[in-house]
């Protein structure tokens, strides 16, 4: 695996070298991260899995081998359901039991768990992230960490005090450090009189009456809580490095108690990063896969090109809380997405630090290696007005560009980009950035010196338009017929705007015109009563 040289001025960098210092200078790394599919896997959820698999592409950058492992907790309870799914009466009837014995309300996958599960992974996989996923349900019913559940019950006393510390109410004397699925109905909400006996558990189900007997060491109904469960996957995958929300990393949360009860498996606390929120311009509050408020990274992906979802992220320090716009500020994400890959490539100059932290967010940014040549970069908001110039025909849209495509990158750049301006026109832009081209010219009221502009630009744009190889020649050259015509840009604009698209207002009027093209202008500007 080939090994360079690597400025320090990304996160992740910083994040792997202290892996391999803390961790020891190793051939081989176990990097972890896990969502619960209790309901559609949101972006938020997102940052986690990103986060680890920028310390991956770190890491390996260093020469070192990297098990990128992702635990789906689908053996976790179905605790609430969303109120985006549907055949919510269903799903009610499975409340408290296995996420993955859940059916799946759309009747596609063979579970409620799987639906959500298979979703994610080919989001990932349209953002360049290759992991190793491994499922919670298969390896507890196969029995795999029945050892560890019998070393949590026989030190739940460590246990308890170890989660006594950080509880108002103190846990019982004959606390037992797991869950149970009962044998009879298959829930675990309501679970009594657990004790544990000669390697066995015996317990009352308050839901269905039943009195069951679980011997621990060949049981596939016994789960540890998330508490225990986390720590104990830690040892038994000797995991490096996983990062963990805000929630879990407060004092006392699941993280605190984590790092100690670790001990008690044997094991050692991976390098930990925290990360924060993401939220959605716009969209207001915290995504929440049970609440069902949620947006996905196929919605993002509408939105921005699979690049840019990556350097959005790359952007950001993990514990710096950011929101994704899908207002009028995606120009700018796009013009700042544009302008830090010119700076990657040696196109636009800055000092040598910005540089080297633009080269590398650009690199961290890309689903494969580097191109070798900076890609076309068509900018957003002109592409939004070819779009619309051509009624949101992609095909027409690109000859205008097809002198600037060069290769098979800028052909994927161009349709990628051309794909979302599309989407958000449609779904996101404001209504004043909207419009339509006449194909007709529309009845406007115009007095002797509109009039008289408009007959005398007509007939200077038919004769002069190959002239104006810059936008700003055509300007001068409007103003000069405005004070030509004593007029003011006030009075005659909205006029010509409304000639073109029936609105008062529009993109700068010089480059649209330019945009339009000679035919379409003049013949909607020729027809004016």
């Amino acid at each position: 695996m080939e090994t360079r040289e690597i400025p320090l001025v990304h996160w992740a960098d910083g994040t792997a070298d202290r892996i391999i210092r803390q961790k020891g200078d190793k051939d081989s790394y176990v990097l972890a991260s896990g969502i619960t599919p209790s309901g559609t896997v949101h972006f938020g959820n997102f940052r986690e899995v990103i986060t680890t698999e920028f310390v991956a592409r770190a890491l390996r950058a260093r020469g070192k081998n990297v098990r990128f492992i992702f635990s789906w907790d689908d053996y976790d309870t179905f605790r609430k359901i969303p109120k985006n799914m549907p055949k919510q009466e269903l799903l009610e009837k499975y409340m408290f039991k296995p996420i993955v014995d859940t059916p799946d309300p759309w009747d596609k996958e063979e579970s409620y768990a799987a639906h959500h599960e298979k979703s994610f992974e080919s989001q990932l996989g349209k953002v360049g992230i290759d992991v190793e996923f491994l499922y919670q349900a298969k390896k507890y019913r196969a029995k795999t960490y029945n050892e560890k559940i019998k070393e949590a019950i026989d030190k739940a006393d460590e246990i308890r005090k170890i989660l006594n510390e950080f509880r108002s109410q103190p846990l019982p004397e004959d606390y037992l450090p797991v869950s149970i699925y009962c044998e009879g109905c298959q829930t675990d909400n309501q679970i009594e009189d657990k004790k544990y006996s000669d390697g066995h558990i015996t317990y009352q189900c308050k839901n269905c009456g039943h009195q069951g007997k679980e011997e621990v060491l060949s049981s596939e109904r016994l789960k540890l809580p998330w508490r225990i469960d986390w720590p104990m996957r830690w040892e038994f995958e000797k995991v490096d490095f996983e990062p963990g929300g805000k929630d879990h990393s407060s004092q006392g949360g699941s993280h605190t108690t984590a790092k100690e009860i670790v001990k008690l498996f044997g094991g050692d606390a991976p390098v930990y990063l925290q990360y924060d929120f993401v939220s959605i311009k716009g969209a207001g509050g915290k995504m929440s896969s049970s609440s069902g408020n949620v947006i996905t990274v196929n919605d993002v992906l509408n939105i921005y090109e699979p690049e840019m979802v990556r350097w959005i992220f790359a952007s950001y320090k993990p514990n710096v809380d950011f929101a994704v716009s899908f207002d009028l500020d995606v120009i700018k994400t796009y013009e700042d997405f544009d302008r830090q890959e010119r700076l990657a490539f040696g196109i636009d100059s800055g000092n040598e630090k910005k540089v080297n932290m633009a080269k590398r967010v650009y690199e961290l940014s890309q689903l494969e290696s580097m191109p070798s040549e900076i890609p076309f970069q068509p900018s957003f908001r002109h592409l939004t007005n070819i779009l619309q110039i051509h009624d949101g025909n992609i095909d027409m849209a690109k000859e205008v560009y097809s002198s600037e495509i060069k290769n098979e990158r800028d052909e994927r750049r161009f349709n990628q980009r051309a794909t979302c301006a599309l989407y958000w026109l449609e779904n996101f832009a404001p209504d004043d950035f909207k419009f339509s081209i006449n194909k007709e010219t529309p009845v406007v009221s115009v007095n002797d010196k509109q009039r008289a502009f408009i007959t005398d630009i007509t007939k200077g744009l038919s004769e002069k338009w190959d002239e104006f190889q810059a936008d700003k020649e055509l300007h001068e050259y409007l103003y000069e017929h405005i004070h030509k015509h004593e007029l003011s840009a006030g009075e005659i604009f909205p006029t010509l705007y409304q000639i073109l698209i029936s609105r008062e207002k529009g993109p700068k009027l010089a480059s649209f015109l330019r945009t339009i093209g000679k035919e379409k202008v003049l013949n909607l500007f020729s027809k004016v009563n």
